[in-house]
């Protein structure tokens, strides 16, 4: 299979067999139901089915379909489900990487048996065709230098570039991982990618917030029972990730199952601070040591940090100028807006991260001094904000604005880990506390589209209750078990919102737009670079 993925394009190989990326799709699927039919036993005993083959020699190991007996000579066949190829004259002709998989099916079992064999056999089943393929010299000399370069790459810590074939791509289980499409365009702006990044996530994230609550295993799902013994269960394979809020109980057994089917589960404080996460998918080693290479550079740390900050500015910005354009802008309001707009002049010349820091630090004073104004006539007095507080927030406004922050400190985690990258290594924040640095950096580009205007919003239409959904003490102010369960449903339907991306053109919910610039930042390292924190509020 690792043969076959090389001959079929170098970086699907190097996804697949070194840094152990594996995607199935609905056409894995169909394949794999495919091999179960025609490799079932023959009650004949005439042929071998699902035969296993090694060579240490070649350094090959493989599972054959089918391998029968023809004319005294041993023969091993190969199904697909596609189309074969056309040859020049119209015939039925084997793609290259079936050719080759199936002649390294043919050397291993040459060893195996201690006998020629001269040919062997492709079935498609889309037109019921079957095509032979001689082992001859040719066939053997491919073989040999396909495992050369299998070797060489898996030696290397460098990704081999796209596909130069973009037909390859749109069929290719990975191209969620590899973003072909998005490299391209990086590459030529005038390049008019084809979706082929998920516009919406699948499965639901799972939050448990009352504080008896215990999250079990029952079978393949996750049970959780409340205080009253009422028990509701939840297929893994429907979950994407489980958040504990206070006290809730998480068992061994579930934890295990969500460690098995890659599910990850975090832990946030009754008081909304996130705590601690199982992190599932880190990182392979290659793409550790590439991303530690590139975010030693102080030029590309620099370059990035400029990048991120600019969109943060640019976004608080634009969110000012959307919420207040209804009316003539107070002194006071434009004050502001004019302060933000010459930091983030000043960024762009900025000749380290620190005065990068800097200037984002003073833009986002203005911006916090300004988040009053937006704030209509409707919004209750209660739930004016007093500046921008927090550990621990003192009104209710900041005790929501800093509850979501955490909800979206899960989200941005995840969508890290599923791309393979190292939290711990960022290029923006420094490691000051207990929070990943690079997940603070990449928090930057949605903290205003994805949270800020999603609570302005509900203030603005008095959907909180400033009793029922907050616990008010001295010197603080803490979400209820009701106002959390209110913000996580305003922060999900947010992720769930679809807009168009506004440099790859295509539409896709936020929850993905979280997961394409996670993959888009590892592209400044790993492929074209330019299309991280690209992206901006219209």
């Amino acid at each position: 299979m690792a043969i076959h993925a090389l001959a079929y394009c170098e970086r699907l190989f190097y996804l697949e067999e070194v840094e152990e990326i594996r995607v199935a799709d609905e056409a894995v699927f169909a394949g794999r139901t495919l091999h179960e039919d025609v490799t079932a036993p023959d009650p004949s005993g005439t042929e071998w089915r699902s035969f296993r083959l090694e060579s240490e020699r070649l350094g090959l190991v493989g599972q054959a379909d089918v391998v029968r007996q023809r004319d005294g000579s041993w023969v091993p066949y190969e199904h697909k489900r596609g189309r074969p190829m056309r040859g020049s004259d119209g015939g039925a002709e084997a793609w290259a990487s079936d050719r080759l998989q199936v002649t390294a099916y043919a050397a291993l079992l040459e060893e195996e048996m201690a006998q020629p064999v001269p040919e062997g056999r492709v079935r498609y089943h889309a037109e019921n065709v079957t095509v032979r393929v001689p082992i001859d010299a040719e066939a053997r000399a491919e073989l040999a230098r396909a495992i050369g370069r299998a070797r060489e790459l898996r030696a290397s810590v460098e990704r081999p570039p796209v596909a130069s074939n973009p037909n390859l791509c749109i069929s290719c289980s990975l191209a969620p991982v590899c973003l072909p499409e998005e490299e391209r365009l990086a590459r030529d702006p005038a390049w008019e990618p084809v979706r082929l990044f998920p516009p919406q996530t699948e499965g639901q994230v799972l939050h448990v917030l009352s504080p008896k609550a215990r999250v079990g295993r029952s079978g393949e799902a996750l049970q959780i029972t409340d205080a009253e013994g009422v028990r509701r269960r939840f297929p893994i394979h429907e979950v994407t990730a489980v958040v504990v809020h206070g006290n809730a109980q998480v068992t061994t057994q579930a934890i295990h199952l969500c460690a098995a089917s890659e599910v990850p589960v975090h832990w946030i404080s009754g008081g909304g601070r996130y705590l601690a996460g199982l992190g599932i998918g880190t990182g392979m080693v290659q793409r550790r040591l590439r991303q530690y290479e590139a975010l030693s550079n102080p030029g590309m740390r620099l370059r990035l940090a400029r990048r991120l900050a600019q969109a943060r500015v640019a976004g608080q910005i634009g969110f000012v100028l959307r919420a207040t354009r209804a009316s003539p802008r107070s002194v006071e309001l434009q004050r502001g807006i004019d302060i933000m707009r010459e930091q983030l002049r000043a960024m762009a010349r900025a000749e380290g991260v620190d005065t990068v820091r800097g200037h984002e630090g003073a833009a986002a004073r203005a911006y916090f001094d300004l988040l009053p104004k937006l704030l209509g006539p409707a919004a209750l007095a209660e739930m004016q904000p007093d500046g921008r507080n927090r550990r621990p927030p003192r009104d209710r406004f900041n005790a929501a604005l800093s509850f979501g922050y955490a909800l979206l400190y899960r989200s941005v985690h995840d969508a890290l880990l599923a791309v393979g990258l190292e939290p711990a290594l960022g290029f923006f924040h420094t490691p000051r506390s207990a929070a990943h640095p690079l997940v603070l950096d990449v928090m930057e580009l949605f903290r205003v589209p994805v949270w800020d205007i999603t609570l302005v919003g509900s203030v603005n239409r008095r959907q909180w209750d400033v009793h029922e959904d907050f616990t008010v003490a001295r010197d603080h102010v803490w979400l209820s078990e009701a106002g959390r369960r209110k913000a996580i449903g305003l922060y999900e339907t947010r992720l769930a919102d679809s807009w168009k991306h506004p440099i790859t053109d295509y539409s896709l919910s936020y929850a993905r737009t979280i997961e394409l610039e996670a993959r888009l930042l590892e592209k400044e390292w790993t492929g074209e670079p330019g299309l991280f924190a690209r992206a901006r509020i219209r």
